[in-house]
C-alpha cells in the first residue's frame, strides 16, 4: 500500500508524465481495439465507396481512393508508431553503446567517436534522409524507412550519454568497483547504466519523437511506401488530391488530430521523464 501511495503522490506532482501516458495509452487502445473491431483491409484503396462524408456506416468518412478513414486511422496509428519505435530504439541502442564505451575507455576511440558525431551533427539531417530515401523509393518499405531514419538517430544520444558517463566514471562508487576487481563490462552494466536509466527512458521518447517527425516529413514528400496508410502518407494524398480545394474536410482532420494527440502525448511524457531523470527539476510536494 505504501508503494502505491508513493506512486500516486508522485503522479500528482508530475502531471506531465500522467498526461503523456494517458494520451499515448488512449492511442494504443484505439489502435489495439480498433484492429479487433475494424476491418483494416478497408484502409487500402478500393476497400470502400469513395469520397463519402462521415456517417453511421463510415464514422470518419472515406477518401477518393476508396479508403475507409476509420480503418486508416487505426492502421496508420500503429504503422507510424512502429516506424518511430524501431528507428528511435535502434538509434538509442547505437548511441548508448558508443556513448558508454567511448566515455569509459577514452583514448583514440573516444576521440574518433567524438569527431564523427560532431561532424555529422553539422550536416542537415533531413537533407541526408531525403537523398537516401529518394534512392530507395521504388523498394521502400516501412522497415527500410525505419532503418533509413535510424542511420541518423544515434548522434544526439551518443553525445548526451558520453557526457553523462564522463562525469559518472569519476565518482567514488566507480573507483570502489574498480578496486574490488570488477571488470569494465560489470562497471558499465552494474554501476553506470542503472544510474542513467531514467535518462535513457527520456532519451528513448525523444528519439521516437524525432523518428516520427522524420517519417511523417519524408512521407509527406512522397518518399514513403505509397500504398501503406500511415499518417504521413495520408497527409501526402490529401495534398496530392487537393483535399482542401475539394472540401473533403473529414479526410484532412483524421490524420491531423491523431498527430496532434501523438506529439502532445510524447512531448508530455518526455518532459515527465526528464523531470524524473533530472533531480534539479524535481518539485517538492
Amino acid at each position: 500500500m505504501a508503494g502505491i501511495s508513493g506512486v500516486l503522490t508522485y503522479a500528482r506532482r508530475n502531471k506531465n508524465l500522467v498526461v503523456g501516458l494517458a494520451l499515448l495509452l488512449s492511442l494504443f487502445l484505439f489502435s489495439a481495439i480498433g484492429h479487433l473491431l475494424v476491418d483494416v483491409e478497408k484502409a487500402y484503396p478500393l476497400g470502400a465507396p469513395s469520397s463519402k462524408p462521415p456517417s453511421s456506416e463510415f464514422p470518419f468518412g472515406t477518401d477518393p481512393q476508396g479508403r475507409e478513414l476509420l480503418a486508416v486511422a487505426v492502421r496508420g496509428t500503429y504503422l507510424t508508431l512502429r516506424i518511430g519505435f524501431i528507428a528511435g530504439g535502434l538509434g538509442l541502442l547505437v548511441g548508448t553503446i558508443l556513448g558508454f564505451t567511448a566515455a569509459y575507455y577514452g583514448g583514440l576511440y573516444d576521440t574518433v567517436v567524438k569527431w564523427v558525431v560532431d561532424v555529422l551533427l553539422t550536416v542537415p539531417a533531413l537533407l541526408i534522409l531525403v537523398v537516401i530515401a529518394a534512392t530507395l523509393t521504388k523498394g521502400m518499405s516501412l522497415d527500410s524507412m525505419a532503418l533509413v531514419i535510424a542511420l541518423l538517430a544515434w548522434m544526439w544520444p551518443t553525445r548526451t550519454i558520453r557526457a553523462q558517463v564522463l562525469t559518472l566514471r569519476e565518482r567514488a562508487f566507480v573507483r570502489v568497483a574498480k578496486l574490488s576487481g570488477a571488470t569494465s563490462l560489470e562497471i558499465i552494466f552494474k554501476e553506470l547504466m542503472p544510474n542513467l536509466l531514467p535518462l535513457l527512458g527520456a532519451m528513448l521518447i525523444n528519439s521516437v519523437i524525432g523518428a516520427v517527425f522524420a517519417s511523417i516529413g519524408l512521407e509527406a514528400l512522397g518518399l514513403g511506401a505509397l500504398r501503406q496508410p500511415t499518417l504521413g502518407m495520408t497527409i501526402y494524398w490529401t495534398m496530392q488530391q487537393s483535399a482542401f480545394a475539394r472540401g473533403l474536410w473529414w479526410w484532412i482532420i483524421t490524420p491531423i488530430v491523431i498527430i496532434i494527440i501523438l506529439f502532445v502525448g510524447l512531448f508530455q511524457l518526455a518532459i515527465g521523464l526528464d523531470e524524473l531523470a533530472n533531480p534539479r527539476l524535481r518539485r517538492k510536494v
